[in-house]
């Protein structure tokens, strides 16, 4: 038996002028979270479909990479993962590109090595295995 977790979305109105609220009830971490047209596609404060599916792919990934490091023999000493996610208008609303851009501090590991484990991760990662249909691309860089 796998790891069920879940999240509810309340909405209010129509698209433009209705709002919603997100909530993570296991965790407590988003509790009655706003979010609404203008959060998505302007400036306005609250979160996004687009913003917490970045965060989900970062921390994902980060984690994937941390595991990959460590059974190769290379713990890291740190990770810093920024994930961009696209949203694109042309022919309607959809996800166009994500970037994933890690920098990375791992003792006693070459580039060519630390790069061909970070594609590992990016490609195995759950949630890029979810996202597969969003082209993805990676960035790793050892500081």
């Amino acid at each position: 038996m796998g790891i069920s977790r879940h999240a509810t979305a309340h909405w209010e109105g129509d698209l433009k002028n209705g709002q919603g609220r997100l909530s993570t009830p296991q965790s407590g971490l988003l509790d009655n979270t706003r979010y609404g047209f203008n959060s998505r596609f302007g400036e306005e404060k609250g979160t996004n479909p687009e913003e917490l599916i970045a965060a989900a792919h970062a921390g994902c990934f980060t984690m994937a990479l941390s595991a990959k490091l460590t059974e190769a023999g290379h713990p890291p000493a740190s990770l810093d993962t920024r994930a961009e996610v696209d949203l694109s208008m042309e022919g309607g609303p959809s996800l166009s590109q994500i970037r994933l851009k890690v920098k990375a501090q791992v003792p006693g590991i070459d580039a060519a090595k630390f790069q061909a484990i970070a594609e590992d991760a990016k490609a195995n990662c759950p949630v890029s295995k979810a996202l597969a249909a969003v082209p993805v691309s990676l960035e790793a860089v050892l500081a």
